[in-house]
């Protein structure tokens, strides 16, 4: 795996945060020009990315890693040694084998358990917002997230965010709440919010599984979406697979939902995830209401009123504030 500096690990998760903003417009774009439910749309949106990596690693060998028979120490070449050295070599060759299988069995437990992961907080996402509204789901389960990082970064990687870390998330959930909440048509339930902390629960997993490994983090994308899809398609059966309407507007959505904020934003934060710190990967990833706000606005007319605008200013502080302390090593201090 490349090795990635904290400065680009950042960037690769501030740019998967706003592609991932764009996500909501598209599949609300989705909904209203093709007809499909919500999980139908998670489930195209999985295939699309599936494809979109697939493509790209044939075109541009993303996820290439080099063969272990090709080291001549690993016993990749013969020669004519005596048969104590040869004897050696085999010996070294059939460890590092052993070693590699270790590896790939490793390597398919994360992508199969990341697969289900994202299935299980895309579907819970939508139970969310049909329990209790848009407005707090997306504060509950965006919000919840970086705090369930914090907590298994600091209990199973020995991460420490440090008092000015703490400060910074605890700012930016204050303007997370005033750019979501700000209508005042909050709709609580027991069970949307259950379903909303399910969803932050499995999005936090697939962080923390993904920060403590050291995979190729496209594969891992790939097979996560090839994953998720194969769980999503049942009910996407049931609930209608096919887009109706214009089909050449719906799977032109299709095509952008898969390539911008799924396969683009999932590979460049999961490589983002080998530099930076799980908690504020977690914490940039709160821009993504931000720029769904945004393209609201744009986009479908909506209105971003005064106390709207400032929570996304101080969402934006925050982690601006956050990043920088990242980029100086002093997150982790208290």
């Amino acid at each position: 795996m490349t090795h990635v500096s904290v400065r680009r690990g950042l960037l690769y998760v501030s740019i998967a945060a706003t592609a991932w903003g764009t996500g909501g417009a598209a599949g609300a774009l989705l909904h209203q020009t093709g007809g499909l439910g919500p999980v139908a749309v998670s489930f195209w949106r999985f295939a699309a990315g599936a494809a979109t990596l697939l493509l790209a690693g044939s075109l541009f060998g993303l996820g290439e890693t080099r063969p272990a028979g090709d080291d001549p120490a690993l016993g990749g070449t013969r020669s004519a040694e005596p048969l104590t050295i040869r004897r050696t070599r085999s010996a070294r060759a059939r460890l590092a084998g052993a070693l590699t299988g270790i590896r790939r069995g490793a390597a398919l437990g994360r992508t199969l358990v990341t697969g289900v992961a994202m299935a299980v907080y895309q579907t819970a996402y939508f139970a969310a917002i049909a329990g209790s509204g848009l407005a707090v789901a997306t504060v509950v389960t965006i919000g919840a997230t970086p705090v369930l990082v914090a907590a298994g970064g600091r209990l199973l990687l020995g991460e420490r965010l440090g008092a000015a870390g703490l400060g910074a998330v605890t700012v930016a959930l204050t303007g997370l709440a005033m750019l979501t909440l700000d209508d005042g048509s909050a709709t609580f339930s027991a069970a949307g919010i259950g379903w909303a902390l399910l969803s932050a629960a499995g999005y936090a997993g697939v962080t923390l599984l993904n920060r403590a490994s050291s995979g190729e983090p496209y594969r891992t994308a790939m097979g996560g979406f090839v994953v998720g899809g194969l769980c999503l398609l049942p009910v996407a059966l049931v609930q209608g697979l096919l887009p109706s309407g214009d089909p050449l507007a719906s799977w032109a959505i299709i095509a952008f939902l898969g390539t911008v904020p799924t396969a683009l934003a999932y590979g460049l934060f999961f490589t983002g995830l080998a530099a930076v710190r799980a908690t504020t990967a977690s914490v940039i990833s709160l821009v993504e209401p931000v720029g769904a706000a945004l393209l609201g606005v744009l986009l479908l007319g909506e209105r971003l009123t005064v106390p709207a605008a400032c929570g996304g200013v101080l969402l934006l502080g925050a982690v601006a504030l956050l990043t920088a302390g990242e980029r100086r090593g002093r997150s982790g201090t208290t």
